[in-house]
């Protein structure tokens, strides 16, 4: 007898199926789960990301990081932007840290712009009279606490940010 033609024949538990089958189950659950298009809210990995690995000392590295940071809290998106922008190619540690204060500081304009539509519902306009100095308070603060772990050397993640900028 030839089962070599048998329709119901499995192969042997230690080949691998062909390529054209499907994927792994776990490798299947990571891409339906996956959300093509959105936007990015998890942290990037710190990895990678340290003082030395660069051109510039690492107390200049410290010190464009905190400003980074600091002017975040005070200029909104143009300080980071700037200091980013200048200091990017010369240190990874202030490429990450111009990021993640550039990131931040995108996420509370946004949150600025839609105050201001809240703003324009009249039933509602009242909140915005709050809402307005507590983004403001908590950008302050949030951006003095990256300023201060950003000049301890420590790669700083703020807790909510947009990651737009990578």
């Amino acid at each position: 007898m030839d089962d070599s033609n048998d329709e119901n024949a499995q192969p042997p538990s230690d080949q691998t199926p062909p390529a054209g089958d499907a994927p792994p189950p776990s490798q299947a659950a990571a891409e339906s789960t996956s959300t093509a298009g959105s936007v990015p809210t998890e942290p990037p990995s710190t990895a990678g990301v340290g003082l030395g690995l660069g051109k510039l000392p690492e107390n200049e590295e410290k010190t464009m990081s905190l400003l980074a940071h600091i002017l975040g809290g005070v200029t909104c998106i143009l300080g980071p932007l700037i200091i980013w922008l200048i200091k990017k190619d010369d240190s990874p540690f202030v490429d990450d840290q111009g990021k993640e204060a550039l990131n931040f500081q995108i996420t509370v304009l946004i949150g600025y712009v839609i105050s201001a539509i809240i703003a324009m519902i009249p039933v509602v306009q009242c909140i915005t009279i709050l809402l307005y100095p507590a983004i403001g308070i908590a950008s302050l603060i949030f951006a003095i606490l990256g300023g201060i772990e950003a000049n301890k050397g420590t790669a700083y993640r703020y807790p909510f940010a947009l990651r737009l900028v990578s």
